[in-house]
């Protein structure tokens, strides 16, 4: 009997979690998480994890698996979600995969192409750039070299627009041609259901979930965190914000309103990166649950 895989994709704050719960409970499977951050057992709030509630609800697999401390590359990614999706298959025809990375969705479905080692002092020498001459000067480097990268990479993050960069140039192609260049073969069917509304609701939903997580205590939680400032996986969203704030380089309205401004920025390069995808069937976010399960049924073939 065939195996399946349903990823649950849309931008950030649009509800992914609910369905992939619903659908889990519907079908008495479980879980598997692709969203970059939620990995990491430090970041909750800042991340919007699943609550305990619903972490009890359906198992999930992914989530606080890793410490901030830990290197944790696509490639890791890639060999515990597939162990994770075996290990759900053998109970049931049927797993959930769930997340706004768009990449780590992709690399789950369609595979990743082994990306060649770089140059380390083309590293260096792209390092120094940026302390010399900002961020600004390596984006316009990047927009250059590999505008698929540009479009769809966290401009505000400098060490992924370096690592882009020294890829492109030490292997003399762009860095976003060795992530899709290869389907890998499975051995289990993809269904990609997406869910996606108006861009100012989305927005709205996205002003609103920041500002509950100041309201749950995000600024706590990232002063909790306040010696690992420097690692990569705490320059993201929502911390990278709080910590200038901390440094005194901001107020705290000023922190608030950038963490929503650089949401709203990631949820367009979400909705980007899902468009260019004809595999995904879209749902308006007022859905019912029944027309996805039946939705889902005619393509298993229940």
């Amino acid at each position: 009997m065939n195996k399946y895989l349903i990823s649950i994709l849309g931008p950030t704050a649009i509800g992914k979690t609910k369905l992939a719960i619903n659908l889990a409970e519907k079908y008495d499977t479980e879980i598997v998480s692709a969203d970059s951050r939620q990995f990491y057992k430090e970041l909750n709030i800042g991340s919007a994890k699943p609550s305990n509630e619903d972490l009890n609800k359906v198992k999930h697999h992914l989530i606080s698996n890793k410490s901030v401390k830990e290197s944790y590359s696509i490639g890791d990614f890639e060999k515990d979600a597939i162990n994770s999706i075996s290990k759900i298959h053998e109970k049931s025809n049927l797993a959930i995969l769930v997340g706004g990375s768009g990449l780590y969705v992709d690399v789950i479905n369609y595979g990743l192409d082994k990306i060649p080692k770089s140059d380390e002092k083309i590293r260096d020498f792209l390092n120094n750039e940026f302390k010399l001459k900002g961020l600004k000067h390596i984006q316009n480097q990047l927009k250059e070299k590999d505008l698929i990268s540009f479009k769809n990479i966290d401009l505000n993050n400098h060490r992924r627009i370096i690592r882009a960069l020294e890829v492109t140039i030490s292997s003399g192609k762009p860095y976003s041609s060795y992530l899709k260049k290869k389907y890998t073969k499975r051995n289990f069917k993809i269904i990609e259901i997406g869910i996606r509304d108006e861009r100012e609701l989305i927005y709205k939903r996205i002003n609103n979930r920041v500002d509950n997580m100041i309201n749950e205590g995000l600024v706590k939680e990232v002063i909790d965190l306040n010696e690992y400032k420097d690692l990569n996986s705490l320059n993201t969203i929502g911390y990278k914000e709080i910590f200038n704030y901390l440094e005194g380089k901001s107020n705290l309205d000023y922190a608030i309103n950038e963490i929503k401004k650089n949401t709203r920025r990631y949820a367009k390069r979400q909705m980007t990166w899902f468009n260019s995808n004809n595999n995904i069937i879209w749902f308006k976010i007022n859905y019912k649950i029944e027309d996805i399960v039946k939705c889902i049924n005619n393509l298993i073939g229940d």
